[in-house]
This record gives C-alpha cells, sequence and structure tokens, in this order.
C-alpha cells in the first residue's frame, strides 16, 4: 500500500493555500493563491467567491502536479476558512452580494447599537463579541440599508460554505464557523433563535450545523479531476483557521496558548467547555464538540510594521512588497533601548476587536519628546502591538489558567529580533515553529482525527516540526514591566475619546473638496 496523504486547504483572506502533508506531518508539496480584498465603498472590504473557489480547485491541483503522488494515495482533504464572512444567496444559487468579509466595517453603527439593546446576552449564548466583523450585525446592516438584497435573499452562508455548496450542492457548515457568526448557541450546537430573531431570519435560511470532524463525500466528478483526485476523496469539512492553528502549534492542552500576528494577530487557548468574559473581551469558538477556542483577535499586528515603515521609516520603492525590506527596519528599531526612551504607541490603526471591541478605536502616539527619532517610532511600533496583545493574553488567563508554554507563528516570526521581543513583553518563553502552514497543518491533523488515522489531536511533537526557542531577557522584561501598567491606564483615558475623534476625522472628511 503506498504511504497516506492528506492536504490541508486553507481559504484565507488575502489567498488560499494548500499543503500536501505525509501521515506523519511532513510537508511535501505547497502552493498558494493571492487574491485582492475590494473596497468599492468607504469601509467596505469584500472578495469574489467563484474566485477564491477557483483557487481552491487550482492549489490543490498544484500540489498534486508537483508532488507527483499517487490520487489513489490521498486520504482526504480538509478545510480550514477566516472566519465572519457573509453572502447573500438566492434561491437558484445565484450569489446576490460579493463575500463580506471580517475587515468590512460598514455595519459599525449596527453593532453600537446592539450593544446597547441587550447585546452583551447574545454574546454570552454565543461567544461572538458584538462587532462590526459579525455576521448577526453585518445581517441587521443588511436588513436596515440594503433590504431589496436582505428579502431576496433564500440563504446566507460563508465562504466556505459557498465552497462545499460548489463541491456537493448542499449547505453545510462546520460547528466552528457556525460559532463565529454570533448567531450559533455554543452550549446547544444549534442556531440560537434569539439571535435569530434580532438578525431578522429563520434558521431554514442557514446552513445545516455539523461536527468539524464531518467527512462529506459524493464530491463532483469534474472538480475532482480539476483537482487531480478521485471522485470518491473523502473532504473533512474542518473548522476556523483560528482554531486550526491551535492544533497545528501543539497547542490544545491546559496552559498551552498559540499566539499568531500577520496582518492582524490572535492570542488562543483551548478549554474543555465554553466560557464567555463578563467584560466582552474575548471570542469562544468551537474546535470539536469536546474542545473550545477562547482568545482574543486583533486588529492591527503586522499591518502597524507595514504602515510605519511606508510612511516613516522612507522604504526603497522597489522594495516595498519584499520580505526583506523589514530587517533594515528591525535593525533601525534594535539602534534604541527596549521601551523607545518612553514613547509609547497604541496600534490601533484599524479600530480594534479584542480588548476594546470598538471600531471608532484610534491609534496613537504618546510621549514624543525632541529626542526622539525615527528609530524609536520604529520601536514603540513594534512594542505597542506586544503590549496591546499582552493586555489580550492578560485577559486570556483570567479563564483558561496561567500561561505554561507559548507557541507563536505567522509573518512576524520571519524576524529573532521581533520575536525575541515578545519573549521579552510576555516575559515568558516562546517556541516559534519553522514552518507557517499552522493553518493547513491543524487541518491535516483534525482530518486525520476524522478520518480515523490519529487517536488525538494531541499529536507528537515531532509532528509539528523544527522550532526556534526564545527565553526572555531579565533587563528588557524589567523595562517593560514598568511600562505595561502606564500603557494600559493610558488606553483607559483615550479609549472614552475614540468615538470623538473618529467623529470628528468624518467630519474633517466631509469639508474636503470632491
Amino acid at each position: 500500500m503506498p504511504q497516506p496523504y492528506i492536504i490541508g486547504i486553507d481559504i484565507g483572506t488575502t489567498g488560499t493555500k494548500s499543503v500536501l502533508f505525509s501521515q506523519n506531518g511532513a510537508a511535501l508539496s505547497k502552493a498558494l493563491i493571492e487574491y485582492p480584498l475590494h473596497s468599492p465603498t468607504p469601509n467596505a472590504a469584500v472578495q469574489d467567491p467563484p474566485q477564491i473557489f477557483a483557487a481552491v480547485l487550482n492549489t490543490v491541483r498544484q500540489v498534486m502536479a508537483e508532488s507527483q503522488v499517487d490520487p489513489k494515495a490521498v486520504i482526504g482533504l480538509a478545510l480550514s476558512s477566516a472566519m465572519h464572512s457573509l453572502i447573500a444567496v438566492a434561491a437558484d444559487g445565484s450569489l446576490l452580494t460579493p463575500s463580506i468579509t471580517w475587515a468590512d466595517n460598514r455595519a459599525a453603527g449596527w453593532a453600537e447599537q446592539l450593544k446597547l439593546a441587550g447585546g452583551l446576552e447574545i454574546y454570552r449564548r454565543t461567544g461572538t463579541p458584538i462587532h462590526p466583523m459579525s455576521p448577526l450585525v453585518k445581517l441587521i446592516w443588511l436588513r436596515q440599508e440594503q433590504p431589496q438584497i436582505f428579502q431576496a435573499a433564500a440563504h446566507f452562508i460563508s465562504i466556505k460554505e459557498y465552497v462545499t455548496y460548489q463541491m456537493f450542492g448542499q449547505y453545510w457548515v462546520d460547528y466552528s464557523i457556525a460559532s463565529a457568526t454570533g448567531l450559533f448557541n455554543l452550549a446547544r450546537l444549534t442556531w440560537d433563535s434569539g439571535a435569530l430573531e434580532v438578525a431578522g431570519i429563520r434558521a431554514e435560511q442557514l446552513s445545516t450545523p455539523v461536527p468539524t470532524t464531518q467527512i462529506l463525500s459524493g464530491m463532483k466528478a469534474n472538480l475532482a479531476s480539476q483537482m487531480g483526485l478521485l471522485p470518491n476523496t473523502p473532504v473533512v469539512i474542518g473548522a476556523s483557521d483560528g482554531t486550526l492553528s491551535n492544533l497545528g502549534l501543539g497547542a490544545v492542552s491546559p496552559g498551552q496558548v498559540a499566539v499568531t500576528i500577520g496582518t492582524s494577530g490572535a492570542i488562543r487557548a483551548v478549554v474543555n467547555q465554553p466560557v464567555s468574559d463578563p467584560q466582552s473581551r474575548l471570542f469562544c469558538y468551537a474546535l470539536t464538540d469536546q474542545h473550545w477556542v477562547v482568545g482574543g483577535a486583533v486588529n492591527n499586528g503586522g499591518i502597524a510594521l507595514r504602515w510605519i515603515r511606508d510612511q516613516v521609516a522612507q522604504p526603497d520603492p522597489a522594495d516595498l512588497d519584499e520580505i526583506p525590506s523589514y530587517e533594515p527596519l528591525m535593525q533601525l528599531a534594535a539602534a534604541v533601548p527596549a521601551g523607545a526612551d518612553g514613547l509609547l504607541f497604541h496600534p490601533y490603526l484599524l479600530g480594534e476587536r479584542s480588548p476594546l471591541w470598538d471600531a471608532n478605536a484610534r491609534g496613537s502616539f504618546f510621549g514624543l519628546t525632541l529626542n526622539h527619532g525615527r528609530a524609536h517610532l520604529v520601536r514603540a511600533v513594534l512594542e505597542g502591538v506586544l503590549f496591546n496583545m499582552q493586555i489580550v493574553l492578560q485577559a486570556l488567563q483570567d479563564f483558561a489558567g496561567a500561561t505554561q508554554q507559548i507557541q507563536a507563528t505567522g509573518g512576524f516570526a520571519r524576524s529573532a529580533f521581533w520575536r525575541q521581543m515578545m519573549a521579552d513583553v510576555f516575559n515568558q518563553p516562546i517556541t516559534i515553529p519553522a514552518q507557517y502552514e499552522s493553518a493547513c497543518l491543524g487541518a491535516a491533523i483534525l482530518g486525520l482525527y476524522a478520518l480515523e488515522q490519529l487517536d488525538s489531536l494531541t499529536v507528537d511533537p515531532a509532528m509539528l516540526g523544527a522550532t526556534y526557542q526564545h527565553q526572555p531577557q531579565p533587563q528588557p522584561v524589567a523595562i517593560y514591566q514598568k511600562i505595561l501598567p502606564v500603557y494600559g491606564k493610558l488606553l483607559e483615558k483615550f479609549r472614552g475619546e475614540y468615538a470623538a475623534i473618529a467623529q470628528l476625522q468624518a467630519e474633517l472628511e466631509a469639508l474636503k473638496p470632491l
């Protein structure tokens, strides 16, 4: 018998990646196809579902062609997907909207209204904070501001549901993606009647919820052929990218925390029952019916670094889209001491999810003097991203217990300097896998578990590959321990003014000549 292989597919916001793994977790072939995030109107962030589905088909085809693996040896596909997308679909399956992504902020006003009208109770039942990213809030916005589309819709689905519908002709949604809608009751694993009433929809307009280990069969033969697979290849429906990253990092046991910093960021831990935070700082999403991922997502990760690079650090224009162009930025930041000589940066350039859940949040430098230069600004941005994540980590520890091990991944991990800074800010050892496909690997692990190739979701560390290790250093740790309380106090003062500054900016924008 040939060695069994599985393909993990991560349907992300910036692109879709497929990775062919052996049964022991070795990545044999990988492919990435990127696609744009469109903003046709202010605050809109949408994508083209057919383009994303084509990326799924083509990345699988590429890894099959590159690896030359016998299709008979592929025991299954397993899916990961970004959360919080919403697509309105007509009765005949045609699209009434593009994919409205988590980054779409057009529902911000309705989120604020829902917070004042019982939104906390919905959060406690569903685990999804009240925020414009939430499909619940998007549905309220759609009903109020685009009623013709809302009334014409027979189904409301996510991008993963669109993909599986194209493959199988039926509407299913896994517990994990469902639990990120704000419409799904975590305790009952069913659609929440109260949330549906607030959204103004019926359960029949949503997909059938199924476990993340659900095996889908009967793929359309022409699609299997396009991917280079056999039509009877099983597809494990899988889960969301955030929950699967915990699996791919091996952070599923008590005391283990997964940290991701890409364009945005997140901190997550696995617990054995749903939890909710009275202060609404954290989300809680399903991984399986026995595993729940609690944590916080931040809007402002590497995007803040890109901003400071492009606006302040004067990069070579030819290097703007090249990863190596960040290394001079790290060298610049390293030229000044930890704490940036008292310059603090709150990184809310895109509003903020956890810990604020406030679309009006704005970024700020505090403490500027004539002694601060470009290097201080850059270092303050790097530190500010981590200070904000430290606040989320503290909130997470209230519910998941003390942190014993931090596993980190994402684009930030390419920089040894930023990795070490994380260890110092968190005052915890940091472990970083040498590979960056944690969501794809997590999907593959869940798929192998569903296909009864693994006995447990707690896998052998060897399956996760080589790692980098960073230990906190006493001198910068002492500095950051002094700064963090000041950082938090300033945040509490600033957050009372975010709505006012957002309103002022809107008024000034309206005064600009057309």
